[in-house]
């Protein structure tokens, strides 16, 4: 049995670099850049109304003149008007080009209209009401870094410079496997004896917010038909997350299944909890990774989220940062291992506090949906105070 800390290592240091790939924008979302993206023009292009009024030249102003006659109405996406007198203004909808003689937009709160005259009533400042044109970006500057995860606000970027493609880091072909005879499939009416197979959906949960579209396998409990069907997957995806089948019992085929595949084991047992039994391994012909994980719900959720996730994170070159929440209660380590413990985060007088959520046991899916991520208490110790900062590992959103 290895540390925590061995197998995380371990783990890490079998990152690949899958490349990168051109995909659609709209395919984009979620994903990680390969390329850094430039402004094609400057930004604003040009000088933009920013409020709906009239467009004026402030000498105008300065010279005393508080009425001018319309010359006509500019709406946005409409060529600007070629001249414009001083006596003269035009009207201007936000977002239009602002015609080169004018440099003030005056809104129309602050203006009296009768037929063709308008009164300026509020005195404007120089300049007011426009965004000059290259103020946000000039065009070659630098937008968005490779290694971005695009969300909302980086699409929107990406659109704007006319990238209908955009270079993306590649994420694996993923496999995840559920094994048993005990589970059915989720439309079947489980026997007494039969569950539904939760932890495949658990998973492919977990992998599309990665933006990782997984292949779904079932394998019962007959050592051919696994030998089989591991044989293909292992030949076919990059990676294979594997729940159930590795443990001690009569039917757990797995370990003994996968070293006749060729994959070599780097290690099955860690210290911690949960999840002490954690086969993990690599296939050097097919290059292909493989993380089996024992078959409860809490123990597979956790080791997705240790381990996979932050291998995915470095074979895509995103960073590994480490986040630290304060405890909210004391909390005791029984035993010689690394614990890991399902918490609820909040926030009080600036600090982030994490609270233990109350569990079953390692079946009990419920107690997942409840909890912002894990807890990891060291085994270096036994008692941690209420109040001390210890690592803390999310599972969702805590935003």
């Amino acid at each position: 049995m290895i540390s925590f800390e061995e197998a995380y290592k371990i783990v890490l240091n079998q990152s690949r670099d899958y490349g990168s790939e051109s995909v659609p924008l709209i395919n984009a979302m979620g994903r990680v850049l390969a390329e850094d993206i430039y402004a094609d023009r400057d930004f604003p292009p040009f000088n933009r109304a920013t409020k709906n009024g009239i467009a004026i030249n402030f000498d105008a102003i300065e010279h005393g003149r508080r009425s001018f006659e319309i010359k006509g109405i500019l709406a946005a996406g409409k060529p600007t008007v070629p001249f414009l007198e001083s006596e003269e203004c035009i009207e201007i909808m936000s977002g239009a080009v602002v015609p080169f003689e004018a440099d003030t937009v005056v809104m129309y709160e602050d203006l009296s209209i009768e037929k063709d005259i308008v009164t300026v009533n509020s005195l404007p400042v120089r300049g007011q009401n426009i965004c000059l044109r290259g103020s946000n970006q000039l065009k070659g500057a630098g937008l968005l870094k490779k290694n971005t995860i695009l969300t909302a606000s980086e699409m929107g970027i990406l659109a704007s410079v006319g990238k209908k493609n955009v270079w993306l880091k590649k994420t694996p072909r993923v496999a995840v496997i559920a094994t048993g005879n005990e589970l059915v499939k989720v439309d079947e009416q489980p026997l007494q004896h039969q569950i539904r197979r939760s932890n495949n959906y658990s998973l492919f949960g977990a992998l599309e917010v990665l933006g990782i579209k997984p292949m779904l396998l079932h394998l019962e409990d007959d050592k051919d038909l696994i030998r089989q069907k591991l044989a293909y997957a292992i030949e076919a995806m990059d990676v294979v997350l594997i729940s159930g089948g590795i443990s001690m019992g009569k039917f757990d085929f797995i370990p003994k299944v996968l070293e006749e595949l060729g994959v070599v084991k780097l290690f099955d047992r860690v210290n911690q909890y949960p999840a002490k039994t954690f086969w993990f391994g690599t296939h050097n012909n097919a290059d292909t990774i493989v993380f089996s994980f024992p078959g409860n719900p809490v123990s597979i959720f956790l080791n997705f989220h240790i381990y996979f996730r932050d291998w995915l994170y470095k074979s895509i070159e995103l960073p590994l940062n480490e986040i630290s929440v304060l405890l909210e209660d004391s909390m005791v380590v029984a035993g010689e291992f690394t614990q890991f413990v399902g918490v609820q985060i909040k926030w009080e007088n600036g600090c982030v506090l994490a609270k233990t959520v109350a569990t079953t046991g390692l079946g009990d899916l419920i107690s997942l949906s409840k909890i912002h991520g894990f807890v990891r208490l060291s085994s270096d110790k036994k008692l941690f105070q209420k109040g001390e900062a210890v690592p803390f590992i999310p599972t969702k959103n805590i935003y």
